[in-house]
């Protein structure tokens, strides 16, 4: 059996904990799951494809 994923909060994230997207390491990627539905699923994403997000998301808070 498979260990649980870890799901995580942003730093980024309200104090309130409200619309938060929540993120998990996977052996080559990531997980991505909304924090108000967690019972809903996740997302599934291959590593190349989230750096890719990421570097898109940071390029866009310059």
């Amino acid at each position: 059996m498979s260990e649980p994923l870890r799901f995580r909060k942003s730093s980024y994230s309200s104090g309130t904990g409200q619309n938060c997207a929540e993120v998990a390491d996977l052996p080559a990627g990531a997980a991505l799951r909304d924090s108000k539905h967690p019972d809903r699923g996740h997302l599934s994403f291959p590593l190349t494809e989230w750096r890719a997000f990421l570097a898109d998301v940071k390029r866009d808070l310059l």
